[in-house]
């Protein structure tokens, strides 16, 4: 073989297992962040965090959302957790199955011990719901929950597409008779999947603010009364009467360090580690 040819298969291997042993490496970091936060603050580490990341052949990125391989592993870790041990779920996640995000919800709230989620940059529609399981919601200043009307899949003339279940209901009931019969059926499954979340809800809250407490959150959340992506902060969730702080503990900063955002080649967010201070001078004084 030349050096021609053996440079290039080389270069193949290194190109092959690079991102392999470069995912090795930050898992290890955040291995290491976890153990710290847990000896540190007491309760067992449980992350659910949906990123872009370089992992993949030539760094192409993928995409996550909650799914049932999710909450196969959340729930096994919840029952491999002793009873009397408190869970930190770390949550950023733009949502995902109902199905899915329901039974982490359920497995978190059955939990008997203490259980906080930590929310540092969101955790929407199926975020949501599991965050409300938890007895306590710490967030990031500027940290978002979001609805949870549920989406529905209704044929349009582009197309399937999964619109918010309220709107399909609201549309059904202003045509009555006139909408076709597909359109019926999907208003149907709708409003089927409206009382659905509304009961759930109610349920995995009650216990901490009370029945009907409970039903006017889940009213305020699940009906429609928001667009399914708008940003409920701390002070709408306070306003709420949810149990929410805004806290998060600086190692779970460190740990969404370890979580590498895929860019596209385009300038992104830059800055210094520790801001480089300019000796004070007024307005007017030449540099």
């Amino acid at each position: 073989m030349d050096i021609i040819g053996l440079l290039f298969w080389l270069l193949l291997l290194t190109m092959i297992t690079e991102p392999v042993l470069e995912y090795q490496r930050i898992k290890n970091a955040r291995m290491n962040v976890l153990r710290r936060i847990e000896e540190k603050y007491g309760y067992r580490i449980i992350t659910l965090i949906h990123r872009q990341e370089r992992v993949g052949f030539f760094g192409i990125p993928f995409y996550r959302f909650i799914d049932v391989e999710d909450s196969e592993a959340v729930i096994r870790a919840i029952h491999n957790t002793p009873k009397d041990v408190p869970i930190m779920m770390i949550l950023h996640t733009p949502g995902g199955m109902v199905l899915a995000a329901s039974q982490i919800a359920k497995a978190l709230h059955d939990h008997p011990a203490k259980k906080v989620a930590v929310v540092p940059h969101y955790a929407m529609s199926g975020g949501t719901l599991i965050a409300l399981a938890a007895d306590e919601i710490w967030m990031g200043p500027a940290a978002a929950l979001g609805p949870l009307d549920p989406q529905v899949p209704v044929a349009t003339p582009a197309g399937p597409m999964h619109v918010p279940s309220p709107s399909v209901v609201k549309v059904a009931e202003e045509k009555g008779k006139e909408a076709n019969e597909y359109f019926l059926v999907h208003a149907d499954v709708a409003k089927k999947a409206l009382n659905e979340m509304l009961e759930f809800v109610t349920y995995i809250l009650k216990d901490k603010v009370g029945e009907e407490k409970a039903r006017e959150i889940a009213e305020e959340l699940v009906t429609g009364k928001y667009t399914h992506d708008h940003p409920l902060f701390y002070e709408d969730l306070v306003k709420l009467g949810l149990p929410v702080k805004k806290e998060v503990p600086e190692e779970v900063w460190a740990l969404m360090e370890l979580y590498p955002q895929a860019q596209p080649q385009r300038p992104g967010v830059e800055y210094l580690p520790v801001p480089a201070v300019p000796q004070k001078r007024g307005l007017g004084d030449k540099a």
